[in-house]
């Protein structure tokens, strides 16, 4: 009785102790908002059309570079559309300009108000939402059934260790949406702040929606199934200090408002050392480890020479247990995802054994370099011109060529077999799955920055939530079903994924973006356009990691109900803050 009485009383006193220093973490953040720095901000939203990110009137000779690494150039300030009353005003005004956001192939301000001129703007808007979430599967569903596919099976060619894999190829695989988005938001922001920030807010709103929002989610399902769970203290510890120092450099170069091409690459060559201590400290750990111990990682990196994947069964096939409605329910949804599928399985090499077709396949080798011509000459100024031309022609030849080959070399029967024949596969399904998915997330980061325009909502504030929840909501449900489902490993695997996976978000997919984009204004410096949301993100990030870093020990390394309410708490009140902030009432 006395030792229950005594766990009892050490358990409260942890709960008091935690209360408060979740109250005082709180506290600070709220307070310390008010002193966000502002003065950059302000300078680098009240820029005109004829300044760049950096602030100052550029060179001919950066802006054609930027331009023709980056995409089209664009126009005036969206600033100057915003302020013209009128729909018919603003398309004329986007008719006589070029325009003025970051541009896709297709120019969303214009299509809303000059081609819904004599629509409902309700109606224009539901399309605009309607367009926007079938971008968000596009993208989701690229990386998760071709991407990663590709990841997964170039790791198990290449026999990686398994640590390595898993912070290195596993770890794109699942980031794949939120380092698109990023890359494509910074390369959008030559001709202004709204790409860069969406690029930046997405960033930072992802990783601290699932370092908060997952994490606790995660915990309370851990809780829910198995009363907790105890986490191992080396990883957990591991992988947060990694993502504090990574988020202490971020902001560092936030306060200094610039960053060089060398700051960025040493910005990214911190993940390359969090990769390394893994690998060290994953090979001091198996030479202790029984040689059985090695058949955890075997369904992650099985050789898929051997793959006994079933095979998918059609949509119009009726079997025995099948009603008719239902066939015919299935016919209607695949007619239905026929346009949204048939061009990615047309040019993407997939040689899944669960999805392998010989005739896709020969497509696909005969496509996928027309679309990589496509791509390349369609973000020329002149798309017609003989060079452009002639690289089309080319990638219709070499398509040609390599449909040849791939007719001769496959059989109609089962996928490529052998190391050497499908390295060169997987390579080329991970070459098209990127290009994919990079014209996706343009795509997207146009229409976002679009959208917030024509409601009147900074793109930064879309960033960071509508982007980061819907790059992020893949981590939520895979990272809780894992830890109901998957026994006391797969929570633990869970809780490490939600801060590797941010850690390479931030660390990977900002720094490649700066690298970038500090490239093209070499050997100028790039400036960081932060806002005061920047600022708040990394904050509240900051606390999230200091309240799982001090909660976590505490109750013995146990992931139980206080540290996710916690979590969730803090990103309750981030989110607050930001509410606020678009009313108006908080500044």
């Amino acid at each position: 009785m006395a030792l229950t009485r005594g766990r009892l009383r050490a358990r409260t006193a942890h709960a008091v102790a935690s209360a408060c220093f979740l109250v005082l973490l709180l506290l600070l953040l709220t307070s310390s908002s008010l002193f966000a720095p502002i003065g950059r901000s302000n300078a680098a939203e009240s820029d005109e059309g004829g300044t760049t990110v950096l602030g100052a009137a550029p060179s001919s000779s950066s802006s054609s570079s930027s331009s023709s690494l980056f995409g089209k150039g664009r126009g005036s300030s969206c600033e100057e559309l915003q302020s013209i009353s009128g729909g018919e005003g603003r398309c004329a005004y986007l008719r006589a300009h070029s325009p003025c956001s970051p541009a896709g192939y297709v120019d969303y301000l214009r299509l809303f108000y000059c081609g819904f001129a004599g629509a409902l703007p309700a109606a224009a808007c539901a399309a605009l939402a309607l367009w926007l979430v079938v971008l968000f599967y596009l993208l989701g569903d690229t990386a998760s059934e071709y991407f990663c596919a590709s990841l997964e099976g170039l790791s198990a060619a290449l026999r990686l260790p398994p640590a390595v894999a898993g912070v290195t190829l596993l770890s794109l695989g699942n980031g794949a949406p939120d380092v698109f988005a990023s890359v494509v938001s910074f390369a959008s922001g030559d001709g202004g702040v709204a790409g860069v920030g969406v690029g930046l807010s997405s960033a930072l709103g992802g990783a601290l929606f699932v370092s908060t929002v997952v994490a606790g989610a995660v915990a309370l399902a851990a809780v829910g199934a198995r009363g907790g769970v105890v986490v191992e203290w080396r990883g957990f510890v591991r992988d947060i200090c990694f993502l504090l120092l990574a988020l202490c450099y971020l902001l560092a170069v936030l306060v200094s408002g610039e960053t060089t091409v060398w700051v960025a690459a040493s910005f990214v060559s911190l993940y390359a050392g969090y990769v390394v201590l893994v690998w060290t400290s994953h090979c001091c750990a198996e030479k202790g480890k029984p040689a059985a111990a090695a058949g955890l990682s075997a369904p992650l990196l099985r050789d898929d020479d051997d793959d006994g994947s079933p095979s998918l069964p059609s949509h119009c096939s009726k079997t025995e247990g099948t009603s008719r409605a239902r066939a015919m329910l299935h016919c209607v949804a695949g007619a239905l995802c026929m346009p949204l599928y048939l061009p990615r399985r047309l040019t993407i090499p997939d040689i899944a054994g669960h999805r392998w077709s010989r005739p896709y396949a020969v497509a696909s080798a005969a496509l996928a370099p027309v679309l990589l011509a496509f791509t390349w000459t369609s973000q020329r100024d002149n798309p017609l011109s003989s060079h452009s031309l002639a690289v089309l022609v080319g990638g219709a030849l070499l398509g040609l060529l390599l449909a040849a080959l791939a007719a001769a070399s496959t059989d109609a029967r089962s996928p490529p077999r052998g190391r050497r024949r499908r390295v060169p596969w997987l390579a080329a399904g991970f070459v098209m799955s990127v290009l994919w998915a990079y014209t996706l997330a343009r795509e997207l980061v146009a229409l976002l920055v679009a959208i917030g325009y024509v409601v009147g909502i900074k793109p930064s504030v879309l960033g960071v939530t509508v982007l980061a929840w819907g790059d992020s909501l893949g981590d939520l449900v895979s990272n809780v079903a894992m830890a109901v489902h998957g026994g006391p490993g797969g929570a633990q695997t869970a809780v490490s994924g939600c801060y590797a996976g941010p850690l390479f978000n931030t660390v990977v997919g900002l720094g490649l973006s700066l690298a970038l984009a500090a490239g093209a204004q070499h050997p100028a410096p790039f400036a960081v356009p932060a806002d005061a949301a920047a600022y708040e993100a990394v904050g509240f990030l900051g606390a999230a990691l200091a309240w799982a870093l001090f909660v976590v020990p505490v109750r013995g390394m146990r992931i139980d109900r206080v540290y996710g309410v916690g979590l969730i708490a803090i990103y309750l009140c981030f989110f607050a803050v930001r509410v606020l902030e678009t009313l108006g009432l908080w500044s």
